[in-house]
């Protein structure tokens, strides 16, 4: 890898021990992540930050190495202590042989909904019901907590009601710590180098908010709960794998009070209030179809990786400062997705079969591609105006497609009419969107 090219920002890993560096160099450790501040003059050398010590120096490319991808069915836990549904005499076996501070929760199967926190100390196991109420958990009734997770943080530090501080989490087997496995790729960032800003989203899973890491602007997603935190686990193992300049870039993750996602910051915000506040006065036709080959491009990097987005929608694509398009939200995105929750669709943007039959693949997002195209060339007006969803749906059935925004050319509506072919196999590939749009994009220039 030393012949590769770090961009400024880019995370990396350390490949040895370099614990006597010589003036203005960086000192490090095997497995240590630094992030990129600047190449440096000749060849070779960057100028790095540590990402624990927060100290800068110079370091050889080839000390470095990229952060490892995820592999999407690595079973990782935000809580491997967790062992869900076993009966307190399970739960002493488990915690065999004895140790002061040995821990595991289970689910409370005398008052479901409650937990047991199971401790082992002084050769004996303790049980402490855990009650849930009012969307928070408690032992003692004095010290409630949000969730699992912050509950067992604040008994590893302080021992409260409990026999003994928890010293040891029980791993259910099976299950890896996400910590550990998040630390040794190379994924986990450090919560002391984070400040937090601004509200500038909000998701269904929780609020998005603009921070610094290491002195670079980023966008952090934040998710509380702990079942939900757990499930976009999956997505971040989804986003270790990809690397493209119109995907949003994931920079690291942090393990507190839940999870927090650490992302690029892209200044201009969603493509569709981008859109609709700037509109036909100030946006040209050029600058749209840039945005629809940007999107296109994007999409084609995750079709050859195998990865569904399943959410593909203007406001699902955020601009850069430098009016790049990129693609965002992998909330829903699923290696080969296997069953979803259909009540959670996107109904004006999901393609029939996905509707119908819960069917996802790549042919299903470039459906969702057509509406976002109509989107773009409509300045952000939201599709179908005046249908409700049930209409939506019937009117589809019966083969209805939506009529051509004003003005839009005519080659990009056919376009828009290619990726709404009932059958999905006549849908064109995002590679085949990508050559057209660049020949658009062409055709426009030679003009």
């Amino acid at each position: 890898m030393s012949g590769k090219h770090w961009a400024p920002g880019t995370q990396c890993v350390t490949k040895h021990d370099h614990t006597k560096p010589k003036a203005q160099e960086l000192a490090f450790h095997k497995g240590d992540v630094v992030t990129i501040i600047e190449a440096v003059e000749g060849k070779g050398w960057y100028r790095a930050k540590h990402n624990d010590t927060g100290e800068e120096g110079l370091l050889a490319a080839s000390a470095l190495r990229e952060r490892g991808a995820i592999r999407a069915n690595s079973k990782l836990s935000l809580m491997p202590w967790f062992h869900g549904k076993i009966s307190g005499v399970q739960a002493v076996q488990e915690l065999q042989p004895p140790e002061d501070g040995l821990f595991l929760v289970r689910e409370s199967i005398r008052h479901p909904g409650d937990y047991v926190l199971c401790v082992s100390f002084a050769k004996e196991v303790i049980h402490y019901r855990v009650i849930y109420e009012e969307n928070t958990l408690s032992i003692d009734n004095e010290q409630r907590f949000c969730n699992l997770i912050d509950m067992i943080e604040h008994y590893m530090k302080e021992q409260g009601p409990i026999c003994t501080k928890l010293m040891k989490p029980k791993p259910k087997s099976g299950m890896k710590s996400a910590e550990e496995e998040l630390a040794k790729a190379g994924w986990l960032l450090n919560l002391q180098h984070l400040s937090l800003g601004d509200r500038i989203g909000q998701g269904e899973f929780g609020d998005v908010l603009q921070g610094e890491y290491m002195g670079q602007k980023v966008a952090v997603k934040n998710i509380k709960c702990d079942v939900t935190a757990q499930a976009f686990l999956t997505e971040t193992a989804a986003m270790t794998k990809v690397r493209h300049k119109n995907l949003v870039r994931l920079l690291g993750v942090i393990l507190h009070n839940g999870l927090y996602i650490v992302m690029e910051f892209m200044s201009k915000g969603n493509l569709v209030n981008f859109l609709r506040t700037r509109g036909r006065a100030v946006i040209q036709t050029r600058q749209l179809l840039q945005f629809a080959l940007d999107v296109a491009q994007g999409m084609d990097y995750l079709e050859s990786k195998k990865l569904v987005h399943r959410d593909l929608a203007a406001r699902n694509i955020l601009i850069s400062e430098e009016n790049v398009a990129k693609v965002s939200d992998f909330g829903l995105a699923r290696v080969n997705p296997k069953g979803t929750d259909t009540t959670l669709l996107p109904v004006k943007w999901s393609a029939p079969e996905a509707l119908k039959h819960n069917k996802f693949s790549s042919k299903s997002d470039v459906w969702s591609y057509g509406i976002l195209l109509w989107e773009v060339f409509s300045f952000g007006r939201a599709p179908y105006p005046k249908l409700s969803l049930k209409e939506v749906t019937e009117m589809l059935e019966q083969g209805y497609r939506m009529d051509a925004p004003e003005d839009c050319p005519a080659t990009i509506y056919a376009l828009m009419r290619s990726c709404w072919e009932l059958e999905p196999g006549k849908r064109p590939s995002f590679k085949k969107l990508t050559e057209k749009l660049q020949k658009e994009l062409k055709h426009l220039g030679a003009v």
